[in-house]
């Protein structure tokens, strides 16, 4: 495993490639999780996603902000078996950062503009990325 503090190019062009995360959540040791269309900061780490607060995973994110994630490429070929798994944090962001998200996810998802959910920031602090294109089993590390 490769471990590097900058978001390796790698790691970056796999996220932009997709457009839906898994989210994990949890609230009195039940976990949770929700799959969500997000747009993503390569500048902060970070991804925004739109979701109201009354969801399960809006209201576990609002008593605990720790989340864990995941995208994947589903394929049947070993041999092109591609995942990110990471952790964060969860939060409505405020502000220029509110603004820019908001901006971002429209960009991205211009349906979006006609909804009036919340708008959240997914904060990595680590993630895990496995490429078997580059052999079986490599992993690069980021913290």
């Amino acid at each position: 495993m490769k471990k590097t503090s900058q978001l390796p190019d790698k790691i970056a062009a796999f996220i932009e490639e997709h457009h839906v995360l898994t989210l994990a959540t949890t609230r009195d040791s039940k976990p949770w999780t929700a799959h969500c269309f997000y747009v993503f900061d390569s500048e902060r780490s970070c991804f925004y996603i739109a979701s109201d607060t009354t969801t399960r995973h809006g209201q576990e994110a609002l008593e605990n902000s720790d989340i864990a994630g995941a995208i994947v490429l589903e394929t049947k070929t070993v041999g092109k078996i591609r995942g990110l798994q990471f952790s964060g944090s969860m939060k409505i962001p405020t502000g220029t950062e509110a603004k820019h998200a908001k901006k971002m996810y429209i960009s991205r998802f211009p349906f979006a503009v006609l909804t009036k959910t919340q708008m959240w920031a997914i904060h990595m602090s680590y993630a895990k990325y496995t490429d078997n294109r580059l052999g079986f089993g490599t992993k690069l590390i980021w913290e």
